[in-house]
C-alpha cells in the first residue's frame, strides 16, 4: 500500500514538474512587444537593443526624450526596422510651455520622416514627480482632454491611423477627476472606430477598467508600471496588478474576459529603468503570462500591439 502511494505521489510530482517546465518553456518562447518606452540621453540607443535581446523582446515602440534628438531616433529605427518602431514625441517644452504654433511645428518636424509609425503618450494629467530628496524631476502637466494641444496631437494620430495613448493619472488628479473622466469618455465616443489606450492602466482599479471596457469598444490599457519591481521604487499611486509573482485574481479574471483590451508595455523613461528594472519586469511578466490561456497570453504579449499598430508578426 505504501509502495503504491509512493508511486502515485511520485507520478503527481513528476506531472507537476513537467507542467511547470512546459509553462516556463512556453513563457520563454512567447514573443513580446513593448508597446511604449522612451529613450533619454542617459542611455545609448544601441544599449537598448542589447537589453531587448537579453530580455527576448522582439520590438519596442520607442520615443525620444530629453536630449535624444529626432535624427537620433530616425537613425536608430532606420538601422533596426525589424526591432524599433519610432514614435512621434509630443512631450517637451513645445507641448508644455510653448505656443500652439510651436507645438504644431514640433510635430511637423518629426512627421517629415517616414520612420515614424506611431505616436508616443500624450500627457493629459501627469502629477509632479520628485526624487528621494524632494527635487522635482518631472513637472505637473494638467491639460484637459479638450485642451487645444491635446486636440492637435489627437488629430495627428487620427490622420495617421495611429493609436492614441493618453497619459491620465486618475488616482492623482484629485477634485478634477470626474471632469477628466467625462471629457476622456467624450473623446472615446467622438471617435468610436479609433483605438485609444490609457498608459499605466490610467491608475484605475479593476471595476473602473471593466466599466470603461463595457462602455467603449475602442478603449485599451497599457500595463506599464504595475509590477512589484517598479512599485517598490516609487511613491506614486500606480496600480498593483500582481499578488507576489502572479497576477492578482481580479486582474487575471479581467484580462481573461477581455484579452483584446490589454497591451504589454513597460514605459522605461530613465536610464535606470532600462538598466535596473527592465529585465526583472520582463521575467515577471513572462511568468504571469505563462499561467494564462495560450491565446490570451499571446494577445497581451504581442498580438494586440500587432493589431493596433499594424506591425508584422513578432518572433
Amino acid at each position: 500500500m505504501k509502495s503504491s502511494l509512493a508511486r502515485i505521489f511520485a507520478m503527481i510530482c513528476t506531472a507537476a514538474l513537467l507542467a511547470a517546465g512546459s509553462a516556463a518553456s512556453a513563457a520563454g518562447r512567447l514573443p513580446i512587444i513593448d508597446a511604449h518606452s522612451q529613450a533619454e540621453d542617459g542611455i545609448a540607443l544601441e544599449r537598448i537593443l542589447e537589453l531587448m535581446d537579453a530580455a527576448g523582446v522582439s520590438r519596442t515602440v520607442l520615443a525620444a526624450r530629453r536630449k535624444t534628438t529626432v535624427r537620433d531616433m530616425v537613425g536608430f529605427a532606420r538601422r533596426h526596422p525589424d526591432r524599433i518602431t519610432a514614435a512621434v514625441r509630443s512631450k517637451g517644452g513645445a507641448y508644455q510651455d510653448g505656443s500652439l504654433g510651436a507645438f504644431r511645428d514640433f510635430l511637423a518636424k518629426q512627421l517629415k520622416f517616414k520612420e515614424f509609425n506611431a505616436m508616443a503618450e500624450v500627457l493629459i494629467y501627469h502629477a509632479e514627480k520628485t526624487n528621494e530628496k524632494g527635487r522635482t524631476i518631472a513637472p505637473e502637466v494638467a491639460f484637459a482632454p479638450r485642451h487645444e494641444k491635446v486636440v492637435v496631437a489627437l488629430k495627428t494620430a487620427l490622420d495617421k491611423g495611429w493609436p492614441f495613448i493618453a497619459h491620465i493619472e486618475f488616482a492623482s488628479i484629485g477634485a478634477a477627476r470626474d471632469r477628466y473622466m467625462r471629457e476622456f469618455e467624450a473623446m472615446l465616443r467622438a471617435h468610436p472606430r479609433h483605438p485609444f489606450l490609457l498608459i499605466h492602466m490610467g491608475q484605475l482599479g479593476p471595476d473602473e477598467v471593466e466599466r470603461l471596457i463595457a462602455a467603449h469598444p475602442n478603449v485599451h490599457f497599457i500595463t506599464a508600471h504595475t509590477t512589484p519591481v517598479t512599485l517598490s521604487r516609487t511613491r506614486e499611486p500606480w496600480i498593483a496588478m500582481f499578488d507576489g509573482r502572479r497576477l492578482a485574481a481580479p486582474w487575471r479574471a479581467l484580462i481573461e474576459r477581455h484579452p483584446d483590451r490589454f497591451v504589454l508595455g513597460f514605459d522605461n523613461v530613465w536610464a535606470s529603468h532600462w538598466e535596473e528594472l527592465y529585465l526583472p519586469q520582463v521575467r515577471l511578466w513572462r511568468e504571469a503570462l505563462a499561467e494564462l490561456p495560450d491565446a490570451v497570453a499571446h494577445a497581451v504579449a504581442h498580438g494586440n500591439a500587432e493589431r493596433l499598430w499594424h506591425l508584422p508578426p513578432a518572433r
